[in-house]
Parts: C-alpha cells; structure tokens; sequence
C-alpha cells in the first residue's frame, strides 16, 4: 500500500465560545521527527519538558518499528531473526493492525513489505522488475494471517515475511505525544505529525474548537486550495491520498490513482483521490486511511456504515470523470463553510 500524504493546513478559526482559565499560556513546539515535521500547539499554565519527551518517544518509535534503521527490532524480524523481544509499543501497533486488517477484510496488510520494496517506495532501492511471475513469488509471504504475536515474540509462518507498519506507525506516535500530554494534565492541545492530527479541548485562545483544513486533490502545483474545513472534536484525523499524482483514463476522462492492493499484490487504478478518517485514535484513524485508499470508493462507504466509531470525507471520481465528495453523517455535522 502507497500513498503520498497530503498537506494539511491548520487554520485556527473561531467556532464555539467557552469559558477559559486566564492562567493557561499557549505553547507551541516544532521540530522533525519520523520523516517528516510535527507541530504542536497546546495550553499548560506551567511550562513542560515537552522536547525532552518528545526525542523519548520518537526515539521509542524508531527503534521499535523503524524500517529504515537497520538496528530497530522490525528490521531485525525482517532479516528473520526469531529471538527479538519486542516492546510494548510493537505489541500495540500489532494488535491494532490485526484489528484493522480483519475489518478491511485484508486491505490493510502490514505484510506487504517485499511488495512495497519492489515498487520503490520502502527503503530498499528500486523498483525493481515487476511482472506477473514476481509477483506471485512475493505473494507467498503476503498475508497478516501468517504473523502471530506470542507474548513478547513474533512468530513467522516462514522467515521470509517482510513487515511495514509505516502506514500505521507515524499515527500512533502522535497518540503517544497526546498520552505524554494528558499525564501531565494538559486539556487543551493539537498535535499534527506529517499532515496527521489528534486533537483535544479547545484552541483557548479563540476560544473554539481546533478547527483544520483538507487541501484539494486536483489543485496544482504550488497552490493552496482547500476542499473542506471541520472542526476537530476530542479525535484524530488522517487523510492519504495521491495529491496531484492522479491520472486520467483518455477515453472516460475519470480520474485513478494508484495503489498497492495486497490481495493481488498489483498496483491498481483507485477512483479515490483523497480520504479524510475521523477515530478515536491516530494510528486507527492511520491505518484506516491507508486501506480506504486500496478499497475504493463502494467498499470504503460499505465499512464506513458497519464502523459507527469511524467518520470519513471521500473525494472519489466517477467513471465519467466528474469528481465528487461523500461526507459520513458525522463528518457532516463537523464540516464549516469555506
């Protein structure tokens, strides 16, 4: 599974008057981390060693799950070493991703790590040659049915398996960052990670709830356009989408993207162009993205009305190349005019 993530634009915009305690300051922090950037605006009356923490979990992540460092636990599984004692937060990511892969009926699948790698997007060079007789080699060790997590042991159907919790991992260490800020009681805070968001509370200085933007799919380069605006309730948000890497199909005019669908191991036209989940959590709301991307547009709503904890904003093509938005009851009732 592939996608490039979008850029989102907080935009602080006031929504809702509340009550407020004067003595609260608003502080900010940024940096790099993961790949990517992090920003993160929260209100404490005291200051706190955010930074400080901050390289911790970061550093927890990399070691952990890391892909592109050698020495972390997930590279060393990879290479098929069997004796790694896995962390906690191995254990978590794990076990939500067996969740997600179950309700995606399999198109969430950690397990396509060998795929992503022949098509050049993980850390190994490529691509590499890809054709029907690859393929087929590399699905044998597709599959998160043939993972089983035994305390703190991974067991392997065969050793060949490669594991890729990216699509999955930058959205649970944004849940960390918000664990770290609720134990130090803050009420108030949004944490945004490489375009993926948790908030909670307020944004006290408007005095509204955290309010944040969703770019458009079809704007060109260097433009900064939004489709949608929502406010952000006590829940993370993530969008995936292959931003202004569509195509257009010559003779219907609709508009694909593409995506590794691990059930076939090919890269397939997706009329998804953007989707934006709503969750309890980031590394759900992550991963669902991710598998949303995979599905499509009629098997994404079909999961959307069986998850009454999810909420979502489909941009979608049809088949004659008119672009349209699908917005969940719930988003629905988040979304503001432009």
């Amino acid at each position: 599974m592939t996608f490039l993530r979008p850029a989102i634009r907080l935009l602080l915009l006031c929504s809702l008057v509340v009550s407020c305690s004067q003595a609260d300051e608003e502080r900010n922090a940024y940096g790099e981390a993961l790949g990517t950037t992090y920003s993160i605006s929260y209100y404490s009356e005291d200051e706190i060693p955010l930074e400080k923490a901050l390289d911790s979990i970061f550093e927890r992540v990399n070691q952990s799950m890391s892909t592109y460092r050698e020495s972390s636990d997930i590279s060393r599984i990879n290479r098929g070493d069997s004796l790694v004692e896995v962390d906690t937060l191995f254990q978590n990511v794990f076990k939500l991703s067996k969740e997600v892969w179950r309700q995606s009926n399999g198109y969430f699948d950690p397990t396509v790590g060998d795929l992503v790698n022949q098509y050049g997007f993980g850390p190994e060079n490529g691509p590499k040659e890809i054709d029907s007789v690859t393929i087929d080699s590399l699905m044998q060790f597709v599959g998160f049915e043939k993972l089983e997590l035994n305390d703190n042991l991974l067991i392997k159907d065969t050793p060949n398996i490669y594991l890729d919790f990216n699509a999955i991992a930058k959205g649970y260490a944004i849940d960390l960052v918000g664990y770290y800020l609720d134990s130090k009681n803050v009420d108030n805070y949004l944490i945004e990670l490489g375009g993926e968001l948790l908030a909670k509370g307020m944004n006290v200085q408007k005095g509204a709830y955290w309010t944040v933007g969703i770019d458009d799919p079809m704007q060109e380069v260097g433009q900064r356009e939004l489709t949608a605006t929502i406010e952000l309730r006590n829940r993370a948000m993530a969008t995936s989408g292959n931003y202004r890497k569509h195509r257009t199909d010559p003779e219907t005019g609709a508009h694909y993207v593409h995506t590794i669908n691990p059930l076939t191991g090919f890269a397939q036209k997706s009329d998804l162009l953007s989707v934006t989940v709503l969750a309890e959590n980031c590394a759900l709301a992550d991963a669902y993205a991710t598998a949303f991307m995979a599905m499509g547009f009629d098997l994404s709503k079909m999961v959307l009305s069986q998850e009454n904890n999810l909420d979502a904003f489909l941009i979608y093509s049809t088949l004659g190349g008119e672009m349209k938005e699908y917005a969940t009851p719930g988003f629905d009732e988040l979304m503001k005019d432009l």
